[in-house]
C-alpha cells in the first residue's frame, strides 16, 4: 500500500468533504477506511494500492468534480 497526499483548493463548505471523501472511497484500490479529508488544511489523505490504481488517477477523479487538485505526492 501506499499513502496518497493530495493538497486541494481551498475548501468552502463541510458538504465538500462528504462528496470527496465519498468519491475516494468508491475508487477501486483505495482503502476505505484510511479516507482522510481535512476541512481546514484541505488536504485529503489516503491508502491505496499502486497494482490497482495510480495517482493520477485518484487526483482525476477529484478534479472531475471541480476541486483543483494543487499538488499531489506518493508515499
Amino acid at each position: 500500500m501506499k499513502k496518497a497526499i493530495l493538497k486541494l483548493e481551498t475548501l468552502t463548505c463541510p458538504s465538500c468533504i462528504q462528496k470527496i471523501e465519498a468519491a475516494m472511497k468508491r475508487l477501486e484500490g483505495v482503502n476505505a477506511e484510511s479516507v482522510n479529508v481535512m476541512f481546514n488544511a484541505s488536504k485529503v489523505k489516503a491508502d491505496f494500492d499502486a497494482e490497482k490504481l495510480k495517482l493520477d488517477q485518484i487526483v482525476n477523479a477529484i478534479e472531475s468534480m471541480g476541486y483543483e487538485v494543487l499538488k499531489a505526492t506518493e508515499k
